[in-house]
């Protein structure tokens, strides 16, 4: 079977958390196209309206389950997690792409900013993880896909607390891959490097304010950092998480997935 068939998720209902950023936007229209019933959550009512819209285009109004959540409250990530399973059924797949970053140097952080950043890109991904995880070792089959970064990797200067938050979603991914494949469940992440998504963007506008440059200027030395010339698109990343959700990649366990454009070669 075509690994992006319009087939290729049939049967499968994909969960997917920050769905009003970039990268879950794109990854919940990808999915859709594949067969999947899909359930995407945010906290931004308006994009998330609008991204209703577009894969009632894609897709048959019946495959779809939207609701407006903050995965990092105990009690609204259990009803989340509940009505989708009500709506659409067996939670199959899910990807962990909500997350925010943050550029404060060590002397500029306190410890709410470093408990803030985790709670949002780490723990709240554990927490939704852990409402899932039981159904998917009951049924032994499944698939979760965490969204951490090339920060998850290496340490870059302004960035402790993110890289925190993702070193720590790096280590779990690893640490609960072991675990889960015994039951069948495969876990990997992917670690984007710059992606062109708004999140980004303020980070170029920040960088750009701090360095008394233009946000065109901040972008250009970015892109001409890397290798390939030019920043990953939110689609290719989608397409990446994608990939490992379908049987293509039944053997591509606990692995973090660089989409970097050559920045990192190990």
């Amino acid at each position: 079977m075509p690994i992006f068939s319009k087939d290729a998720l049939k049967g499968r209902h994909v969960f997917i958390t920050g769905a009003t950023g970039g990268i879950g936007r794109e990854t919940a229209k990808i999915v859709a196209q594949m067969g999947a019933k899909v359930t995407v959550t945010g906290r931004n009512t308006d994009k998330l309206a609008k991204l209703r819209q577009e894969l009632e285009s894609l897709t048959d109004a019946s495959n779809i389950f939207v609701q407006q959540a903050d995965i990092a409250d105990e009690a609204e990530r259990t009803q989340l997690v509940s009505n989708a399973r009500e709506t659409l059924g067996f939670i199959s797949d899910l990807v962990n792409a909500a997350g925010v970053a943050g550029n404060k140097t060590m002397d500029q952080l306190e410890e709410a900013d470093i408990q803030a950043m985790l709670t949002v890109n780490y723990l709240s991904a554990f927490s939704l993880t852990k409402e899932v995880y039981q159904e998917m070792q009951e049924k032994q089959q499944g698939n979760i896909v965490n969204v951490a970064s090339l920060s998850g990797l290496r340490g870059t200067y302004g960035n402790s607390a993110y890289a925190s938050s993702k070193f720590a979603m790096i280590g779990w991914t690893q640490s609960m891959a072991l675990e889960a494949i015994a039951y069948n469940i495969r876990v990997n992440a992917v670690c984007p490097g710059f992606v062109d998504t708004e999140m980004v963007q303020g980070l170029f506008e920040a960088k750009a304010k701090n360095m008394n440059q233009s946000f065109e200027q901040v972008r250009k030395t970015a892109e001409e950092s890397l290798p390939s010339k030019r920043i990953t698109t939110p689609k290719e990343v989608g397409n990446t998480i994608a990939y490992l959700l379908t049987d293509a990649a039944q053997n591509i366990v606990g692995e973090s997935v660089k989409i970097s454009g050559g920045a990192v070669m190990r």
